[in-house]
C-alpha cells in the first residue's frame, strides 16, 4: 500500500552503523526502539535488523557488510559530519523522551521546543552521527491547512 494510507509502514529509513549491534542497544536506551528482527552474519556483524518505536520502524545494517547495497549507503565518517538525511518520529511524551535521551548521551542539536504549527519536538544526533527528531506533531492526524 504505497498510497500513503496505511500508517507506520510505507516508507521505512535504512541506515548504516560502524558498530551496527552497539547501535541497536543505544538506539533502545536512549530512544526507546526495541529489536523488531535482528539478523546477524556469520561474523557477528549484523546484515539486518528492524527496530520499532509506535509505529515507526527503522532498518539498520553494518557499514562494513556485503553486496552492493553498502557501494550507496555509508555512515557518516564522523560523527559530527552533515549527513543527507534527517529522521522524524512523531512521539507523544515529547519531555520524557528528551530527557531520556540526554541521560544516554545524545547530542542535542536543537532543545525542545513548542512549535507554531503545533505540538513540541528536539533534534539531537544519534552515536554515529545521523540527526533524529522527535516531536508530538503528528503530520498525519494534522488537518492541512489551505
Amino acid at each position: 500500500m504505497a498510497d500513503g494510507s496505511r500508517r507506520g509502514g510505507s516508507m521505512i529509513p535504512t541506515l548504516r552503523y560502524t558498530d551496527c549491534r552497539a547501535a541497536i542497544e543505544w538506539l533502545g536506551a536512549a530512544f526507546g526502539f526495541a529489536p523488531h528482527l535482528v539478523v546477524p552474519n556469520e561474523d557477528g556483524s549484523i546484515a539486518h535488523a528492524e527496530l520499532t518505536l509506535g509505529d515507526a520502524m527503522v532498518m539498520l545494517g553494518s557499514a562494513d557488510g556485503e553486496g552492493d547495497y553498502r557501494r550507496w549507503v555509508q555512515p557518516p565518517a564522523r560523527p559530527g559530519d552533515v549527513v543527507h538525511l534527517g529522521l522524524y518520529v512523531v512521539i507523544s511524551d515529547v519531555e520524557a523522551h528528551y530527557a531520556r535521551a540526554r541521560a544516554h548521551g545524545a547530542e542535542v542539536l536543537l532543545p525542545l521546543t513548542a512549535q507554531s504549527y503545533g505540538g513540541s519536538d528536539y533534534t539531537c544526533r544519534d552515536l554515529q552521527g545521523y540527526v533524529w527528531t522527535f516531536g508530538s506533531y503528528d503530520p498525519w492526524a494534522a488537518t492541512p491547512s489551505a
